[in-house]
């Protein structure tokens, strides 16, 4: 008579509770690597390779990485940067928390439309976005498109506040390329984003003007935070917003 040599084999039971703390090992492991390991290992990396932060016609993510590149520029108060974007029908994106993040996720899994899902924050000027708008796509917030703006310490001949962003297109949910974690995974030709959000801000009627800032960019392509390739032709484009009657100029007595 023969003795089994592995008793889990004759109870199924026990076998399920071994693949269960099995997988609940590797899911501890990815989320400790993910969230804890890679982002002190890329904040120390940041400390020590300068060669990551000299561009700043780029945002850079909280462990000061390389973000996305900027692309655009208006020139308006906040005001009436607020009201192109919501006539353009971009929405204004919620902020990054507990139930915001929770309700992206369910709505990612679930296929349900969310006009204001949370974007992650990118830094310039030493401070997140003062503006993050974003428009769906479809029934499902893992595809968007969306800008961040921040307001800089220029202005306008006619005195209002100059902002720069960066547009980018949201193509789908998937794991960070540098730390693992799950996040949006962005195209990589950010020159289609800043042209259709120009396309979109045309049609409101309410540009005064629009320029283009040729070879704004020295470097034409590379990486963000999340490993993701980008490129550009390296122009930035930027719109003057109409001015309203309450922030035109009086003239002059």
């Amino acid at each position: 008579m023969t003795k089994e040599s592995n008793p889990t084999s004759r109870n199924p039971s026990r076998r399920r509770k071994l693949l269960a703390k099995t997988i609940l090992g590797f899911v501890l492991l990815w989320i400790v690597i993910a969230y804890v390991v890679a982002p002190f290992a890329w904040e120390r990396s940041a400390q020590y390779d300068p060669k990551l932060d000299t561009n700043p016609r780029i945002t850079q993510t909280s462990d000061r990485h390389p973000g996305d590149p900027l692309n655009v520029a208006l020139i308006g108060t906040a005001v009436e940067v607020q009201a192109i974007m919501n006539s353009a029908n971009w929405h204004t994106a919620s902020a990054l928390g507990l139930d915001s993040d929770l309700k992206i996720a369910v709505d990612t899994v679930f296929s349900r439309p969310d006009d204001a899902a949370p974007v992650s924050s990118l830094y310039l000027f030493g401070r997140k976005e003062d503006f993050a708008f974003e428009q769906p796509v479809g029934d499902n917030p893992r595809h968007r498109h969306h800008v961040r703006l921040w307001k800089t310490d220029e202005v306008g001949t006619d005195g209002r506040p100059k902002w720069i962003g960066s547009a980018v297109y949201d193509e789908r949910v998937g794991l960070s390329r540098t730390t693992g974690q799950i996040t949006h995974v962005t195209a990589p030709d950010v020159d289609i984003e800043r042209d259709y959000l120009f396309e979109c801000l045309g049609k409101t009627g309410r540009l005064k003007g629009e320029f283009i800032v040729r070879g704004f960019h020295i470097q034409l392509s590379g990486r963000n935070g999340g490993g993701d390739p980008w490129r550009t032709d390296g122009d930035l484009h930027g719109g003057v917003i109409q001015a309203t009657a309450t922030t035109t100029p009086a003239p002059a007595t």
